[in-house]
């Protein structure tokens, strides 16, 4: 968890945990905001989605929602998922990490210019 915070995060943990950063989420709430949020290019296959689930709520950066706080009328089959402040802690420093890259892209002029072959 603290030592997380300086690793780079899998590019479908970083989708995961911005999908949950507005709202918890049931499974397949979270390959429908992925999609969105990368414009189709992630898709997350449910053995994908549920091992990377397991393997972050392990790490402390996402939990599961108890059933006593989960939406009115929400399917007592769904399990929902939430981020923690670790996870917000995590996403915010992989966040800042990927604007830096950004920045220094855009410093060098590499961004939306085409590459000659």
């Amino acid at each position: 968890m603290a030592g997380r915070r300086n690793q780079t995060l899998k590019p479908r943990w970083f989708q995961i945990l911005l999908a949950l950063s507005d709202q918890n989420r049931h499974g397949s709430d979270i390959v429908r905001e992925v999609l969105a949020q990368t414009d189709g290019e992630l898709r997350l296959w449910p053995a994908m989605l549920y091992g990377s689930l397991e393997q972050m709520a392990a790490e402390g950066l996402i939990e599961e929602v108890p059933d006593h706080v989960r939406p009115e009328g929400a399917s007592a089959r769904r399990r929902y998922f939430a981020i923690t402040e670790s996870g917000r802690g995590v996403l915010a420093a992989e966040a800042d990490r990927l604007d830096g890259l950004a920045r220094a892209a855009r410093a060098k002029n590499v961004l939306g210019q085409e590459r000659s072959t």
